[in-house]
């Protein structure tokens, strides 16, 4: 699965790679662990020619609380039209701008000992992955919040090398498809990304 991220860059360079002016409220430069919720550069397909920053941990509208979010930081693009918490917003698609992401690889069969890489794109500084997002009213405050989450799949050869437990990896979208996600492309189209990805030990 994706429970980290590094977002490592200024404004200026958001706006350049996706070609849109950026309206950050809470975004901090820096790597991102979902278990805490920061607020993620993305592009929604309410707000596409504007970045944006939601919550990480995607929070379903009906939703009593905010405690749902510790399990829908990641959706499984094989099972999104049976969740309750993502099959209603499968025509909410997003872009989650990134540096890259860090998965584990355990090196014993209890995962006591563990190698941490950073996967990038060989070719590109930022890129994006794969989204979908929600609006959620707390009702004790009246406060709207929009929330997101990352979308994987089965990992590819690298990933599995890497991911070595789950197998699991987010899916990577390109310059050619990340229009075709945000505007709601077939998602089946999107489960096995024909993407070369670069893994560095951190």
């Amino acid at each position: 699965m994706c429970y980290s991220l590094q977002v490592d860059t200024s404004v200026s360079n958001l706006e350049k790679r996706m070609n849109r002016q950026a309206h950050l409220k809470k975004y901090k430069p820096g790597n991102q662990l979902g278990f805490v919720h920061p607020n993620t550069p993305v592009v929604t397909s309410a707000q596409s020619n504007t970045i944006i920053d939601l919550e990480w941990g995607l929070i379903p509208s009906w939703a009593k609380d905010k405690s749902i979010q510790k399990n829908t930081l990641n959706a499984k693009i094989e099972t999104l039209s049976e969740k309750p918490s993502f099959r209603s917003v499968l025509d909410r698609r997003c872009l989650v701008i990134v540096n890259g992401f860090y998965e584990y690889q355990w090196l014993d069969e209890k995962g006591k000992k563990k190698q941490k890489y950073l996967i990038t794109l060989p070719e590109s500084d930022l890129f994006c992955l794969a989204g979908l997002w929600s609006e959620w009213i707390d009702k004790s405050t009246g406060e709207v919040l929009q929330t997101f989450t990352i979308i994987t799949t089965e990992a590819n050869a690298l990933m599995r090398e890497i991911h070595n437990t789950k197998q699991r990896m987010p899916v990577v979208l390109t310059p050619d498809n990340e229009e075709a996600w945000l505007h709601g492309q077939n998602i089946e189209l999107f489960a096995h990304p024909q993407v070369e990805l670069k893994a560095e030990m951190v």
